[in-house]
């Protein structure tokens, strides 16, 4: 209820004075509230800290494989999501893997609500699974030997599902996106769809004026740092780093807005801004080793995409090698993980799309228009819409023809057609496009390529330097006892610590809160005083965010001036006048095998039955729409389960369509002369599968246009009338919108 402003006798000063009154009693209330909401911060920092096992997981779990017991151990384990109350799982649904980020915080986001991606995912009835990691890394472990754990831990899951109607999908929030990436290029086998989320995979690419972060490697002289922060902590680098790197990025949500809003919402905003913190406080430790490689092979050295990273056997780590769909999350409003760094790996490795079908990929991608880093993977409104979608449809995206597309949402509405065959709020589309629209979003320019590689080798040679002249000296200074120390003492460890119930004024603290519980009294909405405030705290982010702007574009300056030196680019070996380019060629190996393959599916094109027919023909019509709907993927069940022959396992139907696909791209006048002779004489037989392709082609468009005359092809190829045939395939037993696939 609002307070009277005035006085009986209506003196607005006196008003005013009861409006200050009113507002410094809510003022002083909320201070010590919010102290103690850091007191319980501190606290639940300890807390967390003193586990074996910390993780911020909401759901109950199992574990299932020990990474430390391994020959080669880590500190990596495999979990079983134990499913809550109400959820119904079908263990012959693939299982999902959810690989968390090892980026300076613990364990757990995947899973930190119930509209996370675990939740969506078993919501989906798919059996979930969670890798995680302890705070500290086993001895001698790299980032090989955690490749090699995970590959174990999913040979373990496809050991546990073996009727499953695929291999397990795989998601990789932001670092555990390349991770997954690698393991999927070096073991394909042990894969159904990646999902990489928020994860850089080109560590250059952006453009000018947004994302300054992929400067700082060359800003800094290199990865001289890194590796003096890993010998300074005895051989360890403390996580805390990276998450202060993470937070100097944003200093307006860091230093105000973040306080900010548990102090104005005292009363509403604690248990949301604890139970976050529990996440964000949970730093860990990774070897020197590790550290060392992400921030050379990675980040400043950009080999990934480029193919250059090797495993201590010397086979290379080639993209190219992943058979399985890969669905690619990111967002305009990351300014860790850009789209440009999320997406143009594959201007890297390709040439155009038809090269991207050679190799057999299906690659699709989904660009959010506003959404931060955290929340592609964090937040519930995300969780709800891509995440559930990608869930529900995850079998479906496993049959589409390889090539690139994107996936794109439209709400439900009482406007929609089919609307039973897309279950949840939103239909979900995959429209194919070409590497020029991944181009529209911006990228380098070969000037801009010349400079990170002058940076690249900048950095090699201050790492040499280093380690010849200054590593041998901080080794033998730096003891045990003091690394500890040194961690211990870091400023985002300090600032818990500090404010925890350990210190005696905080005692006093949590005294007075309780205290102040029960005599609260929020100031008015419409108190005068509360505006300014208001008013305050929206002066003070503008004039942070003012100068994070000016020193992003004075660090880009300095970055682009003395990189772009030719004096400089000379001196360490990059030619000013070339045009450099990661592009790698396809192998004499690989091209002989291709050709071998195309021949080979040329010489079948007249084989099979009224399968292949079918699928080739579906194949052809819906290709003139340039996108495929979940409705039309849903209504494709029925297809593949009875309505043409016996039903398929999912891996065989991929397969089939796949191939179907492709003797269409080589030769499609061919494959559809050749059609005829794989029907059978039943006239039956051939009007129910002509039945159902309508059924699939209708399911998300009325057929018209180029698809209409598609259609009627398709039906002189099947000997039957264009006209009689749709009249007689209308009275063929269509599918039930309402009959969901096994």
């Amino acid at each position: 209820m609002a307070m009277d402003r005035t006085t009986p006798s209506g003196d607005p000063v006196s008003g005013l004075v009861a409006s200050a009154v009113e507002y410094m009693t809510d003022v002083g209330q909320r201070s010590v509230l919010f102290l103690d909401v850091l007191r319980q911060r501190g606290d639940q920092y300890r807390e967390h800290v003193a586990q074996t096992a910390p993780h911020v997981l909401s759901y109950a779990a199992e574990l299932i494989m020990d990474g430390r017991k391994l020959d080669d151990p880590v500190n990596y384990a495999l979990v079983r999501i134990i499913p809550p109350k109400g959820i119904e799982i079908d263990l012959k649904r693939r299982p999902f893997v959810v690989v968390d980020p090892r980026a300076g915080h613990g364990p757990g986001i995947g899973g930190f609500k119930a509209d996370s991606e675990i939740g969506v995912a078993m919501k989906a009835g798919h059996p979930c699974y969670f890798i995680g990691f302890l705070p500290e890394p086993m001895p001698g472990q790299t980032i090989e030997r955690i490749a090699w754990a995970e590959a174990l831990f999913l040979e373990k899951v496809i050991g546990l599902h073996p009727d499953a109607d695929g291999k397990p999908c795989v998601i990789g929030n932001c670092q555990a996106g390349w991770a997954v990436m690698i393991l999927a290029s070096l073991r394909p086998e042990l894969f159904g769809p990646v999902i990489v989320a928020g994860a850089p995979l080109a560590y250059w690419a952006g453009v000018h004026g947004k994302y300054p972060m992929r400067y700082s490697g060359g800003l800094l002289g290199g990865s001289w740092l890194t590796a003096l922060a890993g010998d300074l902590g005895g051989g360890k680098f403390d996580g805390a780093w990276l998450v202060q790197n993470f937070e100097n990025q944003n200093p307006s949500n860091t230093l105000w807005t973040k306080q900010y809003n548990v102090f104005s919402k005292v009363d509403t905003e604690a248990s949301r801004y604890l139970e976050f913190e529990r996440w964000w406080g949970g730093h860990v430790n990774l070897n020197a080793e590790e550290i060392q490689f992400i921030v050379d092979e990675l980040f400043i050295g950009n080999n990934l995409a480029a193919g250059r990273i090797k495993m201590s056997d010397g086979e290379s780590v080639d993209l190219r090698n992943i058979r399985s769909p890969i669905v690619v999350f990111c967002s305009k409003g990351d300014n860790i993980t850009p789209p440009q760094q999320a997406l143009d790996w594959i201007l890297d490795l390709y040439a155009d799309v038809d090269e991207i079908r050679a190799y057999g990929q299906t690659i699709v991608y989904t660009v959010h228009e506003t959404v931060g880093h955290l929340g592609i993977f964090v937040s519930g409104g995300v969780a709800k819409k891509e995440h559930a979608e990608f869930s529900s449809n995850i079998d479906l995206i496993d049959v589409l023809p390889p090539g690139l597309y994107e996936a794109t949402f439209e709400a439900k509405d009482a406007e929609t057609a089919n609307a039973d065959l897309a279950p949840g709020q939103w239909v979900m589309r995959c429209e194919a496009r070409t590497l020029d629209d991944i181009r529209a979003m911006g990228g380098n320019s070969p000037d801009d390529e010349r400079r990170f590689e002058a940076a690249k080798r900048v950095s090699e040679l201050n790492l040499a330097a280093y380690r010849k002249f200054v590593q041998p000296l901080i080794k033998r200074m730096v003891t045990p006892e003091l690394a500890d120390w040194m961690r211990n003492t870091h400023p985002l460890r300090v600032q818990y610590e500090a404010l925890s119930s350990q210190n005696p004024f905080m005692t006093a603290v949590k005294a007075a809160a309780e205290h102040i519980q029960d005599q609260r009294k929020p100031v008015s909405s419409d108190n005068p005083f509360l505006a300014f405030q208001e008013s305050i705290s929206k002066q003070i982010v503008h004039a942070l965010d003012s100068w994070r702007g000016s020193q992003e574009a004075l660090s880009e300056a300095v970055f682009l001036a003395v990189y772009g030196s030719p004096a400089l680019q000379a001196a360490v070996g990059v030619d000013p006048r070339s045009a450099p380019s990661r592009r790698q060629e396809m192998s004499t190996e690989y091209r002989a095998r291709l050709q071998t393959r195309i021949a080979e599916l040329k010489s079948r094109v007249g084989e099979g039955g009224l399968r292949e027919a079918a699928i080739r023909a579906l194949l052809y019509a819906g290709s003139a729409r340039g996108m495929v709907d979940e409705r039309s993927l849903e209504a494709l069940r029925q297809i593949r389960r009875n309505v043409v022959g016996k039903p398929v396992t999912l891996a065989e139907f991929k397969t089939l369509a796949r191939e179907q696909f492709f003797m269409l791209l080589l030769d499609r006048e061919a494959a559809l002369a050749a059609i005829p002779t794989l029907l059978p004489d039943n006239m039956n037989e051939r009007q129910a599968a002509f039945a159902a392709i309508r059924d699939v082609l209708s399911a998300s468009a009325e057929i018209s246009g180029e698809v209409a005359s598609r259609l009627s092809r398709i039906a002189e190829l099947f000997g039957l009338d264009g006209r009689e045939a749709s009249e007689k395939a209308s009275n063929v037993a269509p599918f039930d919108p309402k009959a969901k696939a096994s």
